[in-house]
C-alpha cells in the first residue's frame, strides 16, 4: 500500500473519530458519492436538499424518541439489558455519542459517567474488556464507545484493548503461513478456537482500524500491529468467488457469486446442492456480505479490486429491506446497520438494483427503520436469532442507523 494513500486513511480516521461519532468510516479508495451507472435526470440540488432537510428532521425526531427509551431503561448500575456482556452498553454509549445535536459527547451525565465506569470496569489484565466470554465481541464494541467519546483519559484502556485483539488474531497450521482458510480472521477470542468468523473479523478490524492514532504514542514504537495481508487472505475465503478462493464451497453461480459466508465451509443461509454435479455450494447472505464489505474497505482494498467489485454486484443484485436476503428475519437489524455502514463506507450514492432501478438506500432505510420503531420509542425484532428480541441491543443499532443517515443526508 502506498504511503500517500496509508497517510490519507489515517487523516480521515482521526478526523472522523474527533468531529462524527458514529460515521467512523473511511472510504474506499477510488469511491465517489455517485452510481456506478449512468444517473437518471433527478430533481435540482435545491429540491434535493429541501426534501433532505424535512427528513432529517424525521430522523432527528426518532433518535431522540430512541435515545430517551434507553435512557428511561438504563439499569442504576449503569448497563443496558445484561452486565454479562459490556458490549450492549458500549453499543449504547456510542449511539449516545452519535447524537447529530452533539448534546452528550464529552459532557456525559451522570448515568452516562456510571455507564462508562461500567464498560472500564470490566477492563481485565491481558487488555480485554469483558465479563466471562465473548471477548473479541465484547472488547472491539467497548474499545469504538470509548474512542468515540473521545476522551484521553481512555487512552490507556484502549491501547491495552487493542493489544489484545491484535494479540488474537489466528494463525492455525504452521506458524507465520496462511496455510489454512482460517488464518488472519477472529473468533471470540479464547484459547479454544477452532475457527475464525466474519462477525467477530469485522468488529475486530473496525475497532483495530479506528485505534491506530494510540501507536503514534513514542513509547510504543515498534508494537505488534495487526497482520492485514493475513487478515485479507481470511476474507477472501469467505467470499463466493472461484477466481480469489479455492475452497471447494465456493460458487460463481449468479445466485451466489461474489457473496460472503460465515466463514469458509459455514453458511448460516445454509447450502444447496447442483442435481447434475452433486457439488455443494455454501448460499452467501445479506448481513455478512456487508461485513464482507465493510471489511475489505478496513483493509484498504480498492474499489477497483474484482473481490471489492464482486461483493457490490452481489449485494447490487440482491437489494431488499424486506429481509436479510437469505436469512428472513433474522438478524435484520443488524443487517440495516451494517448496510449503511458499508454503503456509506463505500461512498455509494443511489444504487442501482437489480431490475436496474436506482434505489435512494439512505431514504429507503431511513422510512423503514421509522416505520419499524414502536410506540415507546424503542426498537425490537420478533425473531430471537442473534439477540434481537433484546430492545436495548436493537434500539443501539437503529440509532447508529438513523445517526449515519442523518449525515449522510446532509452531504
Amino acid at each position: 500500500m502506498r504511503k500517500s494513500r496509508k497517510h490519507e486513511l489515517w487523516k480521515l480516521s482521526v478526523r472522523v473519530l474527533t468531529l462524527v461519532a458514529t460515521a467512523f468510516l473511511p472510504r474506499i479508495a477510488g469511491s465517489a458519492e455517485t452510481t456506478t451507472s449512468l444517473s437518471p435526470v433527478v430533481p435540482s440540488a435545491a429540491v434535493r436538499s429541501q426534501s433532505n432537510e424535512s427528513l432529517r428532521h424525521e430522523i432527528q425526531h426518532a433518535i431522540d424518541r430512541g435515545l430517551a427509551w434507553l435512557t428511561a431503561n438504563q439499569n442504576s448500575n449503569g448497563w443496558w439489558q445484561t452486565p454479562d456482556h459490556p458490549a450492549v452498553t458500549a453499543l449504547a454509549l456510542t449511539a449516545y455519542n452519535g447524537d447529530p445535536m452533539d448534546r452528550y459527547r464529552g459532557r456525559e451525565s451522570a448515568s452516562l459517567k456510571r455507564a462508562y465506569t461500567f464498560v472500564l470496569n470490566q477492563a481485565r489484565p491481558d487488555g480485554s474488556i469483558c465479563v466471562t466470554n465473548l471477548p473479541t465481541y465484547n472488547t472491539a464494541l467497548s474499545m469504538m464507545a470509548l474512542l468515540t467519546a473521545n476522551n484521553p483519559q481512555y487512552d490507556p484502556v484502549l491501547r491495552k484493548a487493542r493489544g489484545f485483539l491484535i494479540g488474537v488474531q489466528h494463525d492455525f497450521g504452521e506458524p507465520g503461513k496462511l496455510d489454512t482458510p482460517f488464518d488472519g480472521g477472529f473468533g471470540y477470542g479464547l484459547p479454544s478456537d477452532k475457527v475464525s468468523d466474519m462477525s467477530n473479523t469485522l468488529l475486530a478490524l473496525e475497532a483495530i482500524y479506528h485505534s491506530k492514532r494510540l501507536v503514534t504514542d513514542a513509547s510504543l514504537a515498534g508494537a505488534r500491529d495487526l497482520n492485514w495481508e493475513a487478515a485479507i487472505h481470511f476474507l477472501q475465503s469467505c467470499q463466493n468467488l472461484p477466481s480469489h478462493n479455492k475452497e471447494t464451497w465456493a460458487s460463481d453461480d449468479p445466485k451466489n457469486k461474489g457473496g460472503f459466508i460465515y466463514n469458509s465451509g459455514r453458511s448460516n443461509a445454509g447450502s444447496e446442492t447442483n442435481a447434475v454435479t452433486g457439488r455443494i455450494a455454501l448460499r452467501s447472505y445479506g448481513s455478512i456480505s456487508y461485513a464482507g464489505l465493510l471489511s475489505y474497505i478496513y483493509a484498504d482494498l480498492k474499489a477497483d479490486d474484482p473481490r471489492v467489485m464482486a461483493v457490490k454486484e452481489w449485494l447490487k443484485n440482491n437489494y431488499t429491506l424486506d429481509e436479510n436476503p437469505g436469512m428472513g428475519k433474522a438478524g435484520i437489524y443488524y443487517y440495516y446497520h451494517t448496510m449503511t455502514k458499508a454503503l456509506t463506507a463505500a461512498g455509494t450514492g443511489a444504487l442501482d438494483s437489480a431490475s436496474s432501478k436506482q434505489a435512494n438506500w439512505r431514504q429507503d432505510v431511513a422510512m423503514k427503520l421509522m416505520q419499524l420503531q414502536q410506540q415507546d420509542g424503542s426498537w425490537v425484532n420478533e425473531n430471537v436469532r442473534w439477540w434481537e428480541k433484546e430492545p436495548a441491543l436493537v434500539t443501539a443499532y437503529s440509532l447508529l442507523t438513523l445517526e449515519m443517515l442523518w449525515r449522510g443526508l446532509a452531504d
